[in-house]
Formats: structure tokens, C-alpha cells, sequence
């Protein structure tokens, strides 16, 4: 475990590093593909339609994204029309735990954020 002193002294050059990757696993999609897969392979339009609200170009974008990073395997199986299954690989899985982590903490914290942005929004312009 690092200390908060520690991450004061990373380089800019590691923060744009860990920025790279915190925005692949952080994005609205990547966490909803990623926690789909989390309970079994899927096959395309599969995902499609237990991730409500994507669309099918967004949804290619992200795995696309997803299998250059190593979070996702693609396998297509040769058959008419061809079968496409996608699968957490290794690093995909290690990603689940502290997804679900931050998805628990975002639920139990919701309520206390929401009345942070009322109480701020509600303060006078030039006080903001």
C-alpha cells in the first residue's frame, strides 16, 4: 500500500500512464462490458442487449478497445453466419474486484454527493 506521500512523487509521465488505463477501465461502457463478461462469455449481440442504451457502434468501439488493451479475448468461430464470442482474459478479471469496489462505494455515497452538488449548487454565484 502506498501512501498519499508517495503519490506526490509520481511523474507526470506515470500519471498520463495511469490516466491512459483508468480511462479505459473507467468508462461507462468498458465497466458495463467488463462486469457483463464477469458472469460469462458473451457473444456480441448478447452485450448489446444486456447493456442498456449502447449503441452498436459505441459497443464495437469498446470492445475493440477492450481486446487491444488485453481486457477482452475475441474468438470467431467458423460457422455461417460466424460466431463471435468475447471473454475476460486474465486482466480482465483482476479489473472485476475493484470495479465492483468502486460500483459499491458509488451506491453507498450517492446520496451524500447528490446533497454536495445541491449545497453547492444552491450557494450564491460569486460565493462558487
Amino acid at each position: 500500500m502506498t501512501d498519499s506521500s508517495d503519490l506526490l512523487a509520481h511523474t507526470a509521465e506515470q500519471c498520463l500512464r495511469v490516466s491512459d488505463v483508468l480511462a479505459r477501465v473507467g468508462d461507462k461502457w468498458s465497466v458495463l462490458v467488463i462486469a457483463a463478461l464477469g458472469q460469462r462469455p458473451h457473444r456480441f449481440n448478447e452485450l448489446k442487449r444486456a447493456i442498456d442504451g449502447v449503441s452498436q457502434r459505441m459497443l464495437t468501439l469498446t470492445v475493440r478497445g477492450l481486446e487491444r488493451d488485453g481486457f477482452i479475448t475475441r474468438t470467431v468461430t467458423p460457422s455461417i453466419p460466424p460466431r463471435v464470442d468475447y471473454a475476460l482474459t486474465d486482466l480482465g478479471r483482476s479489473v472485476l474486484e475493484p470495479t465492483r469496489a468502486m460500483g459499491e462505494w458509488a451506491l453507498a455515497n450517492r446520496e451524500a454527493v447528490e446533497a454536495a452538488r445541491r449545497a453547492y449548487d444552491a450557494r450564491p454565484k460569486d460565493a462558487a
